[in-house]
């Protein structure tokens, strides 16, 4: 083809229309404990495969474990500081899923949380010593962000949930009276500058709240900034989501025109063993 403006338009706007990271969704979700995250994945498209480190986490989805909409992969829960080996193991089954195409059968991966994974790869590190600032906060954040990018590449949602830091910084103290004046953040609780460089590998970053309403409480999405609470989304364009979602993350992706629809449910049975 001959190098033109034209044809070079033409091939970066044919390239774009085809490039499936551009309809890709993908969302670090942060929130308390108990704030609904790990249940909210009910709502994703399914089937939806679980790599869960946080222990017990994925029991309140046991409903559509046992229906198999739901893959829970429990084996990282429970990582032993002093002999560490979760993290490596589950670098090499990544490797692995990613040359079978294991991810091309599911419509939503969720890594669950952000917090015992990180724990997991700076316990391999250090052997279950006590971190060294500059020899092991660096390497850690590196590893993690090499893996938080292989799943952006994947042909399915990704969702990293993760726990929040609250951060107290005193605005104004008043000796007499000991009034004092505070600004209250919550951000994404992660070792190091990973605070930083993990949520910029994401299109989303949403808050899980709990709120009280007349019929009760009731969970939502923060999709947009909210005083103590960092949101934001690339995706909702001009005024699409609200800065308050309902807690359905197929409702959500109907919304900004990315593809809500399940894919085929699991097939259990090996063609192999059938014959």
């Amino acid at each position: 083809m001959t190098y033109t403006i034209q044809n070079e338009l033409k091939r970066i706007k044919e390239y774009y229309a085809g490039d499936p990271l551009q309809k890709r969704f993908s969302a670090l979700i942060c929130g308390e404990s108990g704030s609904g995250k790990t249940f909210l994945l009910r709502s994703c498209r399914r089937p939806i495969h679980v790599d869960s480190f946080d222990p017990g986490g994925t029991k309140c989805l046991r409903k559509w474990i046992e229906s198999g909409d739901i893959i829970a992969d429990t084996q990282w829960e429970g990582e032993d500081p002093l002999e560490p080996n979760r993290f490596d193991k589950w670098k090499k089954t990544i490797e692995l899923r990613l040359q079978i195409g294991y991810f091309n059968s599911f419509g939503t991966y969720c890594l669950d949380s952000a917090t015992s994974w990180a724990n997991s790869a700076m316990y391999s590190q250090t052997n279950g010593a006590p971190p060294d600032w500059g020899k092991d906060y660096v390497p850690v954040k590196h590893d993690m962000t090499i893996y938080i990018t292989k799943l952006m590449s994947l042909p399915c949602d990704f969702i990293l949930t993760g726990h929040l830091n609250k951060e107290v910084k005193v605005l104004s103290y008043d000796r007499k009276t000991g009034v004092r004046t505070e600004e209250v953040r919550y951000r994404f609780l992660t070792i190091g500058k990973a605070v930083t460089t993990i949520p910029l590998l994401f299109d989303e970053l949403y808050v899980m709240k709990t709120k009280e309403t007349s019929q009760g409480l009731e969970r939502v999405i923060v999709t947009e900034a909210q005083g103590e609470f960092a949101a934001r989304s690339r995706l909702k364009g001009s005024g699409i989501l609200n800065a308050e979602e309902p807690a359905d993350i197929k409702a959500i992706l109907k919304k900004i025109g990315l593809n809500w629809e399940d894919k085929a449910r699991l097939d259990f049975i090996d063609p192999n063993l059938a014959m």
